[in-house]
Order: structure tokens, then C-alpha cells, then sequence
């Protein structure tokens, strides 16, 4: 029987690239899962564009990765968003943050702060002629628990593991943390579906989702698409491209990275959707 009780109200799932180029075998695994969620549960499926980090931003690849998703089918409910189109919400967000004291300016550098918890350092005010180079949120004390809906039960105690962290950089962009909870409050995301290297992110955001008066998200990671030396595909360790030429055999690929057994015979992209729609919803009990 589905889990109705635990089945959201008007679903809405996003997969959020970031535009650093192409997508690959492992980004391919995490929007599969996450359309493969939205369509089981019936719900929307929205494309955001994560270009906030501009100097890792690659022009034209938001287009290359639209048209392969597309080639895949894998069709957004929305028209796609873009951070970078978006920083004026931010703005204000921060400026309220400011204003009610839970967001300070941090003069320390990387060099001086080293490895672990941030220490408060500069959390009752900088030192007489500092300025300051990054901007942190406040963190209050507490464990952070969630349910991770392929992982189990998680926890975290943000304040003493992270400490207050930063949510606009020393160069001046926003922070990933801070702009990705602001898009999903704005958004109505309900559940996220991402890759298992975010998992460490989700307290944090969960923390700065209860800042914000929103409600944190349900969230899954799935497991990481890895090379043959152990280390996770990604567009910095040159990860070949999708071949989207070829798509059933790339959708299938995807499909047996995540766990799944092969799919009977299939004819063509839309009879992979359909045979692997049931599959996901008998697998998390949708």
C-alpha cells in the first residue's frame, strides 16, 4: 500500500545544475531520480539553473544542458529559472538577515581560521579598523535531525561541527547554502532529490530554512555515479559528456547506477519512462 500519510501535498521536486557544462553519467543519475520522484508522485518537476558561481559558469551550457535533457525526456513543468536572474531576492534577504542580528561580518581569513568549526571569532563584532571579508549566518545551538528518504535518519549538530557559516563570500557572491533555500522556499520545492555528495549540506540549509520561516524540504541522496578510481564524476575531474545520441542506452546506464536491475526490452525513450515509473514508486513505496 503507498505511504499516503507520508506522500506531500502538490509535490514539487527540481533537479538544480549548475552550468559548469555538460551534464555527465552522474548528474545524469541524480535527474533521473528526481524526475523519476516527481512523476511518481504525480507532482511538478522544475529546472533551475544554479549559475550563482559565476567564475564556474560556462557560457552556453545551460542551453546544452536543456537540450539534453529534453533529447532524454525528461520535460520541466516550468519555465527554468536562473540564480543569476535572481539577485535582487537575495539582496533583501540577506539585508532582513542583517537587520534582526542573525547575519555578521567575518574579518578571518582561511589561513587563520583553519580546519574545523567556525569559533565565533567575529560574532560580537569586528576589532577596531577590520572590515569585514565574508558575511555568516548565526547558528543556534541544537542537533539538526531529518530523514533521508534513501539514507535513513540523519543528524548533525550544525553549531558545533560547522559553526556559524558563510553565506556571502569574500569575492562577493552568494554562498551555494544561502541561495538554494531562498529558491526553494520561493519555489514551493517539497522534495529534494539530489546526489549523496550534498548530503552534508542539508543541515545547514535546514537551519537557514527555519531562519527563514520556511519549511525544509524532504530530501534524498542518491548514490554517487563514481570512476574507476573511486572518485566521484564530476565536470572539474573531466567527466565525459552524456551522449544523448544514443539515449536509451544512456537512460538505461543511469538506470543501473542507481541500483535498479535492467528494464525488459524497451523500443525507445518514452517506453523507458514507462517501464521504469512503476519500478521507482514500487521501490519507495509511492
Amino acid at each position: 500500500m503507498p505511504d499516503v500519510a507520508n506522500r506531500p501535498l502538490g509535490y514539487v521536486g527540481r533537479f538544480a545544475p549548475s552550468p559548469s557544462g555538460p551534464l555527465h553519467d552522474g548528474s545524469l543519475a541524480a535527474a533521473m531520480a528526481s524526475y523519476l520522484d516527481a512523476r511518481a508522485h504525480a507532482g511538478k518537476w522544475l529546472l533551475r539553473i544554479e549559475d550563482i558561481d559565476v567564475p564556474r559558469t560556462v557560457a552556453g551550457a545551460d542551453r546544452v544542458i536543456m537540450d539534453q535533457l529534453q533529447a532524454l525526456g525528461m520535460h520541466w513543468d516550468s519555465p527554468p529559472t536562473w540564480q543569476s536572474r535572481r539577485l535582487d531576492r537575495y539582496q533583501a534577504v540577506f539585508d532582513r538577515l542583517l537587520q534582526q542580528g542573525q547575519a555578521y561580518g567575518c574579518a578571518c581569513t582561511r589561513r587563520q581560521l583553519g580546519a574545523g568549526a567556525y569559533p565565533g571569532t567575529c560574532s560580537h563584532g569586528l576589532a577596531p579598523g577590520q572590515r569585514p571579508r565574508a558575511w555568516r549566518v548565526r547558528v543556534p545551538q541544537g542537533v539538526v535531525h531529518f530523514d533521508d528518504r534513501w539514507l535513513g535518519p540523519q543528524c548533525q549538530d550544525v553549531a558545533a561541527q560547522v559553526g556559524d557559516f558563510i553565506i556571502r563570500r569574500a569575492d562577493g557572491l552568494w554562498a551555494y547554502q544561502f541561495v538554494v533555500v531562498i529558491d526553494d522556499g520561493d519555489q514551493g520545492v517539497t522534495d529534494v532529490v539530489r546526489g549523496a555528495d550534498l548530503l552534508d549540506s542539508t543541515a545547514r540549509q535546514q537551519v537557514l530554512a527555519g531562519l527563514l520561516g520556511q519549511r525544509a524540504p524532504r530530501v534524498m541522496h542518491v548514490p554517487l555515479v563514481l570512476d574507476e578510481s573511486g572518485h566521484k564524476l564530476s565536470k572539474q575531474n573531466h567527466a565525459a559528456p552524456l551522449d544523448s545520441r544514443n539515449a536509451l542506452a544512456t537512460l538505461e546506464k543511469a538506470w543501473m547506477h542507481l541500483g535498479f536491475r535492467p528494464l525488459p526490452p524497451i523500443a525507445d525513450v518514452a517506453g523507458f519512462w514507462a517501464q521504469a515509473l512503476p519500478r521507482w514508486a514500487v521501490r519507495f513505496n509511492i
